[in-house]
C-alpha cells in the first residue's frame, strides 16, 4: 500500500462546507441497516473505530437505534456530525417542520448538523415535477437553519434542473448534494456543476451497492496496491473531492473501511475514470 509520508489521518480531516461548517471527510451510512440491534451494532462499531459523521433518514426507520448507538458511545454529542432526511415524500412548508421535529425526537437530540432533503420527487413516482413543494421545503429549512436548530442543509438525488429553481426562488444555495457516486458511475453533469457552485457532493453506495467486489479490473487494482476493492472505492472518491458514505454491518468490514490513508496514482485514477461500463443493476435507495 502506496503511504503519504506526510498525512493526517482520514478519519481526522474535515472538508468545509461554503458557510464554514466542517463536515468529517468520511461518513458512515446506515441504509438498509434494520432497525434495532443491526443498525445499534453498526453504528457503534463505527463510532468506537473512530467515524464522527453518521448518516441516516428518516424513511430508513432507524433513527432511534443510531440515537442509542450515539448515546452509549460516552462521545461527546459536539463530536458528532449527524446527518438525515426529509423523507421523499414530504412536499410543503408546514409537513417539512414537522418531520423535522419528528427525526429531532428520534434522535434524542437538540440540533441536526445536516438536514437534507432526500428526493426531488416521491420514489412511488421518480421524475414528476414537484418544484414547487421542493421551493417550500426548502423555505421552511432555510428557516430552520437561520434559527440554529441546524447546521447545513441541502439536497439528496437532485439534479442541476432541480437545484436552480431553489436558489432562484431563495437566494440560498444548498451546501450539500448527496447523489449515487462510484467508480464507473460518477454522474459528471451534476457532479462537476456542484463542485464548480461550491456544493459538496456526498457520495453515497461508493461500492456500487457491492456489485464492485468482483469486478475484475477492481480485483486487479486493489492487489497492485495490497489493499481490498471496498478501499481503492472510498479512496477514489476521496480523491475527487467527494465524500464517501460506506455502509456496512460487519464489524471488521467497518473497520477496515476507515483505513484509507493511502493514494492511487495519478495514471491509475485517469484509469479507473475510464471506467464507464461499470454500472449498478441495483436502482435508487428507497
Amino acid at each position: 500500500m502506496i503511504r503519504n509520508k506526510n498525512y493526517t489521518l482520514i478519519r481526522n480531516k474535515n472538508y468545509t462546507l461554503y458557510n464554514g461548517v466542517e463536515i468529517p471527510m468520511i461518513g458512515f451510512g446506515t441504509w438498509q441497516s434494520k432497525d434495532g440491534e443491526e443498525a445499534y451494532n453498526a453504528c457503534k462499531w463505527a463510532l468506537q473505530y473512530g467515524y464522527r459523521h453518521i448518516d441516516t433518514a428518516y424513511i430508513y426507520g432507524n433513527e432511534g437505534s443510531v440515537a442509542k448507538a450515539i448515546k452509549d458511545s460516552g462521545i461527546d454529542r459536539k463530536e458528532i456530525f449527524i446527518t438525515t432526511k426529509l423523507p421523499d415524500y414530504i412536499k410543503t412548508y408546514n409537513e417539512t417542520i414537522e418531520y423535522f421535529n419528528k427525526s429531532l425526537a428520534n434522535l434524542e437530540t437538540d440540533y441536526l448538523d445536516l438536514f437534507l432533503i432526500h428526493a426531488p420527487w416521491p420514489w412511488a413516482n421518480v421524475g414528476s415535477d414537484c418544484t414547487l413543494g421542493n421551493i417550500e421545503a426548502w423555505k421552511a429549512m432555510i428557516e430552520l437553519y437561520k434559527q440554529g436548530k441546524i447546521r447545513a442543509i441541502g439536497v439528496s438525488n437532485f439534479h442541476k434542473k432541480d437545484i436552480e429553481p431553489l436558489i432562484e426562488s431563495t437566494g440560498f444555495k444548498p451546501m450539500v448534494n448527496q447523489i449515487r457516486y462510484f467508480i464507473g458511475n460518477r454522474q459528471d453533469h451534476i457532479t462537476d456543476y456542484c463542485q464548480a457552485n461550491g456544493i459538496l457532493i456526498e457520495a453515497y453506495s461508493p461500492m456500487a451497492t457491492g456489485e464492485m467486489l468482483k469486478n475484475e479490473e477492481m480485483l486487479k487494482l486493489a492487489e497492485k496496491y495490497n489493499t481490498t476493492v471496498p478501499k481503492i472505492c472510498i479512496r477514489y472518491c476521496i480523491q475527487k473531492n467527494t465524500l464517501p458514505l460506506p455502509k456496512s454491518v460487519t464489524e471488521s468490514r467497518i473497520k477496515d473501511n476507515l483505513d484509507v490513508d493511502f493514494e492511487i496514482s495519478n495514471e491509475d485514477m485517469n484509469y479507473l475514470d475510464s471506467l464507464y461500463h461499470i454500472v449498478s443493476t441495483r436502482p435508487f435507495r428507497d
